[in-house]
């Protein structure tokens, strides 16, 4: 069970920090949900409480993690798939574990790729996802706005 003020990571949406929890109706129903603000845009997430486990509802990672996340980021590209929808299926996937050492990876590799050549429009969304997802989390681990967290992604990818 998470508090208010704690960060955590929905993982198809990104990170951000429960502001309430609330009872809300809908269809009929009565749950409890967290109330969820995200760090970029003016975006609030209802998360229903009896369906975290399923939805993969995590605490961020920690600054020690996100050292890590950054070192992927400056590696050199991982071996992908030569088949582009292949490789979007394979990404996609990725994202849904909300692994943010996946995302990283997948960040980095569609980056450069993308830098190489141009990327298909299914897999522009898949990188501005993942982007989106992992810029989230490290603008709370490492706290500092989307201008300074989009300026350490891209200094890092190399």
């Amino acid at each position: 069970m998470f508090n208010i003020g704690d960060k955590i990571v929905y993982p198809i949406h990104g990170a951000g920090i429960i502001e309430s929890i609330e009872e809300k109706e809908i269809l009929g129903s009565k749950a409890k949900y967290y109330i969820m603000k995200m760090p970029v845009g003016d975006m609030s997430v209802m998360i229903p409480l009896d369906h975290i486990e399923a939805l993969g509802i995590r605490t961020i990672i920690d600054k020690e993690a996100s050292g890590r996340v950054l070192d992927i980021l400056s590696q050199s590209p991982t071996e992908m798939n030569k088949v582009w929808s292949k490789r979007y299926r394979e990404n996609e996937t990725k994202i849904k574990t909300g692994d943010i050492f996946e995302i990283a990876e997948i960040v980095k590799n569609l980056t450069i790729l993308n830098r190489a050549k141009k990327l298909s429009a299914g897999e522009k969304k898949i990188l501005l996802n993942a982007k989106g997802i992992l810029l989230s989390e490290l603008m709370l681990v490492l706290e500092v706005d989307s201008q300074e967290a989009e300026s350490i992604l891209e200094g890092t990818v190399k």
